[in-house]
């Protein structure tokens, strides 16, 4: 089976808390695993950054979804690709809890980063470390 990947970052329309992250998260996990499509999605309070992998049908139509969505604005298309192999076998969702320290949030993303690339890695660094608002 070919594999397609788009990376994508966004800004929330208006404020998410850590309870309305996890939700996001377990229901794109279980819309996304009938589709075969993974990835990682990462909200840092301001800015979302995910990367969905899978059958390229199913990546650019749960993309077109997403773009539709009122929670995102300012969205922007980082990567749109062919790829060999999956970076990320299962889903994963890191977000910033204001309870912990700033730097937890990096620890998390980057045990979540183990297979990625350095390209991907980059990016999802860098927004982790970005600052608090």
């Amino acid at each position: 089976m070919s594999l397609h990947q788009i990376m994508y970052i966004s800004s929330a329309t208006g404020p998410v808390s850590a309870t309305q992250c996890a939700a996001i998260a377990k229901d794109a996990e279980d819309r996304n695993r009938v589709d075969g499509v993974t990835g990682l999605l990462l909200f840092n309070s301001k800015r979302f950054l995910q990367v969905l992998e899978g059958p390229r049908d199913a990546v650019e139509r749960i993309y077109q979804r997403v773009a539709r969505d009122g929670r995102h604005n300012a969205i922007v298309k980082l990567r749109d690709m062919p790829i060999e192999a999956r970076e990320f076998g299962e889903w994963g969702m890191a977000y910033d809890d204001p309870f912990q320290p700033a730097s937890a949030l990096k620890d998390k993303v980057a045990k979540l980063l183990d297979h990625a690339g350095p390209s991907t890695r980059a990016h999802f660094i860098g927004s982790a470390e970005m600052h608090r608002g």
